[in-house]
């Protein structure tokens, strides 16, 4: 299944990413700061596969603000691995639909696949099968791949910090 999204264009600066890992749950999460809709869904669009990999996007008033990948898709481990260089910036715009105010969580089945970089810092999450996509800045260490036909086809995280280590471990 697919996601579509539209992109609307950001005039000014990128809104700056927060990264958090959650060490116990090992859940990483990319918070948009600053960024909010004014009309529409709010609340989590989830990405499973059957595998049992999920990423979440978190929206508010129908803008993306924010993104998680709770368990991890396998990834595979690429040393050249480089974000591509995108050429607009912009605001993942989640298509309206009537009010169902007791729907707060919309569940997708789909493929998830993910490679990193070496030192884990550059980490790219395909939304379904490899295909050709536009690279669109969301904020200042996010990227979202959006096809042709406007459906989301992955996401960049980059300048992830190391996850944290317990200490005297």
């Amino acid at each position: 299944m697919s996601f579509p999204g539209r992109i609307e264009s950001l005039a000014g600066p990128l809104p700056p990413v927060a990264f958090r890992w959650d060490a116990e749950t090992e859940i990483l999460a990319a918070r948009l700061t600053g960024v909010r809709g004014q009309r529409g869904f709010s609340g989590s669009v989830e990405f499973e596969d059957g595998r049992g990999a999920v990423l979440t996007l978190d929206v508010e008033l129908g803008v993306a603000c924010g993104l998680e990948v709770v368990v991890w898709p396998e990834a595979d481990v690429v040393d050249t691995l480089a974000p591509p260089t995108p050429k607009r910036q912009g605001r993942l715009v989640v298509p309206a639909r009537p009010s169902q105010p007791e729907i707060g969580v919309v569940e997708l089945e789909v493929s998830l696949s993910a490679e990193r970089s070496a030192d884990e810092s550059v980490i790219h999450v395909r939304v379904g099968p490899a295909r050709k996509s536009e690279p669109v800045s969301l904020g200042t260490g996010l990227i979202a791949d959006v096809d042709g036909d406007g459906d989301v086809a992955g996401f960049w995280l980059v300048g992830v910090p190391p996850f944290p280590t317990a200490k005297g471990v």
